[in-house]
């Protein structure tokens, strides 16, 4: 099968990023973020296209991100914390090794913070933050072949536990 070596999917902060360029020097491979593919390509942060753009167009551009970089890349790729909500996403991910990067809500507020950069919270976060992940634990957990949890790990820990839940081994 073509495609990533590791599709890396869970809330916003939970260190997909981190995680994945770990996981890319680890595996001698390359590491795509398609949020940074959707900046790169608008020309904008994320968070000016959800002021001026919306929401729905937005997960437009997320979705096609999606489609382009799970044909193009064939190293370690990380989508953002919503891309799961669309339903043709997660059918487009069905035959890829998908790990869900949990965290408990303490944890998330502990790493996300008040941070502006982040639409979804822009407002009481740890509500916002439960109530988005209520909508969305079940899908990150449908689309994913494993789930890791991030709660008091390092980065490099968190690296190692989805090479073993995939049984790969480092290059």
């Amino acid at each position: 099968m073509t495609g990533p070596q590791i599709v890396l999917v869970g809330p916003m902060g939970v260190g997909k990023s981190t995680v994945g360029a770990l996981l890319a020097e680890r595996l001698g491979t390359a590491y795509r973020d398609t949020d940074a593919d959707i900046v790169a390509a608008q020309g904008r942060e994320i968070a000016d296209i959800f002021v001026d753009e919306g929401e729905p167009h937005f997960r437009d551009l997320e979705r096609e991100a999606v489609r382009t970089a799970l044909a193009e890349h064939a190293g370690i790729l990380a989508l953002g914390g919503g891309a799961i909500l669309n339903a043709s996403t997660r059918a487009l991910l069905a035959p890829h090794p998908v790990v869900y990067l949990s965290m408990d809500v303490e944890e998330a507020v502990k790493r996300t913070g008040l941070n502006v950069a982040r639409p979804l919270l822009a407002v009481n976060p740890r509500k916002q933050w439960r109530e988005l992940m209520d909508a969305r634990r079940h899908l990150y957990a449908e689309v994913a072949r494993a789930v890791v949890a991030t709660d008091d790990r390092t980065p490099e820990e968190v690296a190692q536990a989805v090479l073993d839940a995939l049984e790969l081994k480092e290059a």
